[in-house]
């Protein structure tokens, strides 16, 4: 089960609560690419807002919801401050694209045009400040115990949906039932809301709204095939497609090939493991009847290069340091690039480059054996409009 940390501000936060649902959005875009092979778009912001949906995608039923608030002086928001502890109600998110039609827009004062149904879980009134959660040190005993994927969050902000470990949910959670003294607030069917004087989550004597807005389904397949055959980049939009798909028996050589055996217990996408710009494309962990693993993930829409396997090693330094101590777990580094066609040659030898290939994955596996399991290598296809996985031996 995955934690969601979403980012409201003095206005959206009473209207969250109120009609039950959380939600991001970049400025005033409108998608023209849902369920569509083109869009109008600049690359650089179709790129942006197929970020977004990746991280919608990446929600499940049942994962835990927390909203960040905004620190905003103005209505006396000293620090922002960390509120929980809701549920999603759904797998995934929907759209309700950016116009006169998008629900709540005008009270809201936003476009926000992905979004996701929540419902309550364990209601706490106050909030934790970002001091307490982020900077409070008197009680890590080690760096790897600080919330270290809201600290990356901050460092370089621009995200309104961030996912945050298991141990970090844990953490997190804890902090917000002490400073609650583990009081909680039950409405029943009575309103959720937020008083802004007090900073407090509060309930109201009024019926409970009903979120009466669109839901439209969110699919980039179309346009990710169509980039693919105009030999385009799309690397978000195949991360949007994993995230979405991944453990959900819908694409079942994605499941095969990646998941084994194992069932999905956390997913992270665009994971920050250092405080420079690099982020483990799909991030998961793994669960059977034997062990915990936890997978980092290399997208890649072009053909496997050995350069690719240096990047996998940053993530396997950051995992050993910063995620290993808190949820110790076995380490299944995967790459996950387009077809290799010309793996031979006439004469059913390994072309040279993938001959190149093939050494840099076991000069990986030799200088790591003691580390992490042996890469595993995936590639995939376009077959009858779908995506089709296959994990390569080698």
């Amino acid at each position: 089960m995955t934690t969601h940390v979403f980012v409201v501000n003095s206005t959206t936060f009473r209207l969250h609560l109120e009609y039950l649902f959380a939600g991001t959005g970049a400025k005033n875009y409108r998608i023209d690419f849902n369920i569509s092979e083109s869009t109008d778009l600049p690359g650089k912001i179709e790129n942006l807002l197929v970020g977004m949906i990746a991280d919608a995608n990446r929600i499940r039923s049942g994962d835990f919801i927390i909203f960040y608030l905004q620190q905003d002086r103005k209505h006396k928001i000293q620090d922002g401050k960390f509120y929980g502890i809701f549920k999603a109600k759904n797998d995934g998110s929907f759209l309700d694209n950016n116009d006169r039609q998008q629900y709540l827009k005008g009270p809201l004062r936003k476009s926000l045009t992905f979004r996701t149904l929540i419902e309550p879980y364990r209601i706490y009134p106050a909030g934790v400040t970002e001091w307490e959660a982020l900077d409070e040190i008197k009680n890590i005993r080690r760096p790897d115990q600080m919330l270290w994927s809201l600290i990356y969050r901050k460092l370089k902000a621009n995200r309104g949906n961030t996912m945050i470990t298991i141990y970090e949910s844990e953490k997190l959670c804890q902090l917000i039932r002490n400073k609650n003294h583990k009081h909680k607030i039950s409405c029943n069917d009575k309103l959720l809301s937020f008083n802004l004087e007090t900073q407090n989550i509060i309930c109201v004597d009024e019926p409970a709204k009903p979120y009466e807005g669109r839901v439209e389904n969110i699919d980039v397949l179309p346009r990710l095939i169509r980039k693919l055959i105009e030999k385009k980049s799309f690397e978000p939009h195949l991360q949007a497609y994993i995230v979405k798909n991944i453990g959900m028996g819908i694409n079942k050589t994605l499941d095969s090939s990646i998941l084994g055996n194992g069932a999905i217990e956390w997913i992270g996408n665009e994971v920050s493991c250092g405080v420079g710009m690099q982020k483990i494309d799909v991030l998961l962990s793994v669960t059977n009847s034997r062990c915990r693993t936890v997978v980092p993930i290399e997208l890649k829409t072009c053909l496997a290069n050995e350069r690719f396997v240096n990047q996998l090693q940053r993530y396997i330094n950051w995992i050993e340091q910063y995620y290993i101590p808190n949820r110790k777990s076995h380490i299944q580094p995967i790459l996950v690039c387009r077809q290799f066609a010309q793996k031979q040659t006439v004469k059913e030898r390994p072309t040279e480059k993938y001959k190149r290939l093939i050494n840099s994955f076991n000069k990986f596996n030799e200088s790591n054996r003691h580390r992490c399991y042996k890469l595993k290598y995936v590639e995939f296809e376009i077959q009858n409009e779908d995506i089709i996985f296959k994990k390569i031996d080698y």
